[in-house]
């Protein structure tokens, strides 16, 4: 059982069930709808995948649809978001996998002067959408917000019908700039940008003011705002997940879990430790949601994660749920 802080849960073993066929490799985001069916966009045969919140399979789409797919995104009118960062494109679904529109541009990637996943090469000024988008939050007024990525330094603000309206950030680590922003999150007034490489969640107006940062993280990949107002923020840590230029630093913490408050303050934590066979430890964080019980689902991209470093992980989960406890 984990007891962190306000919190207590307790690990599901052994779940979801995946199906053989699938040929799951990683999970990569995981997203709720209203019946707390799961959502996963995984790196397999089968890369859109749905549960039923105890781990039985219910169906999968999307073969052949995307290059790589990064982050997934469930919209209020219970339709599917899909971000695919090799692709350079947004796309909305419907939850049986009928294809509705792209946001933005899609397909090739801008000018913004990147080598490869090198976000030190791209240009001062950044570029327009897309170079490897990673994430899509729904903000105020139905506006969609896209972090890009790992080859932009740019979060881009788009209307509910697709229009871009304003684009903000630059590489850098002042404030305002951005090294791989990699997720987003939202209050319904607010966007939380997990800001990795820098370390740091910083806070935007929908305009792109900046208003807080938050440096008590750990290269952040996720950030997830829940209904009871806690924002839970996936931390990927400082031991898997490393760019070829990055060395492995044990001293400082590996994948964790941290909550905070609205304002920025500690509520929980757990993980960090390195050990991730531990049932409160993770090896490679990358996307969270809760569904509304409060239970928390996790993806960890534990063979993309691992390259870097040589592990083993073929025994580790990359897709866990963690069950609230009452009392």
């Amino acid at each position: 059982m984990i007891d962190a802080g306000q919190m207590r849960l307790e690990a599901v073993p052994d779940w979801p069930e995946v199906p053989e066929e699938v040929v799951f490799v990683e999970a990569v985001g995981v997203a709720v709808d209203s019946q707390d069916r799961v959502f996963v966009f995984a790196r397999a045969d089968v890369p859109v995948l749905v549960f039923e919140s105890d781990g039985t399979f219910v169906t999968g789409w999307g073969e052949g649809m995307f290059v790589r797919p990064h982050g997934i995104t469930m919209g209020p009118d219970e339709t599917v978001y899909l971000v695919d960062d090799m692709g350079h494109s947004v796309r909305h679904f419907s939850l049986d996998g009928e294809f509705i529109r792209t946001i933005g541009p899609s397909g090739q990637p801008s000018e913004t002067g990147v080598q490869g996943f090198d976000h030190r090469t791209i240009h001062d000024s950044a570029g327009p959408p897309f170079n490897l988008p990673t994430n899509l939050v729904i903000g105020p007024e139905g506006n969609f917000f896209v972090s890009d990525g790992y080859g932009n330094a740019r979060v881009h603000r788009f209307s509910a019908d697709g229009e871009l309206l304003l684009s903000w950030g630059a590489p850098g680590d002042l404030p305002g700039q951005f090294n791989v922003p990699h997720g987003l999150g939202t209050d319904g007034q607010r966007i939380f940008v997990a800001d990795r490489e820098n370390s740091r969640v910083q806070i935007f107006s929908p305009d792109g003011e900046l208003l807080s940062i938050w440096s008590d993280v750990a290269r952040p990949a996720q950030v997830f705002v829940a209904a009871d107002r806690m924002v839970y923020v996936f931390e990927l840590g400082f031991h898997t997940g490393l760019f070829p230029w990055q060395s492995q630093d044990k001293s400082r913490p590996g994948g964790r879990m941290s909550v905070f408050d609205l304002d920025g303050q500690l509520v929980a934590r757990w993980g960090g430790h390195g050990r991730p066979t531990e049932y409160d430890g993770f090896y490679a964080p990358h996307d969270v949601v809760l569904d509304s019980s409060g239970n928390i689902y996790t993806a960890e991209v534990k063979t993309a994660a691992a390259k870097s470093v040589g592990d083993d992980t073929s025994s580790l989960p990359s897709l866990r749920k963690f069950a609230r406890i009452s009392g």
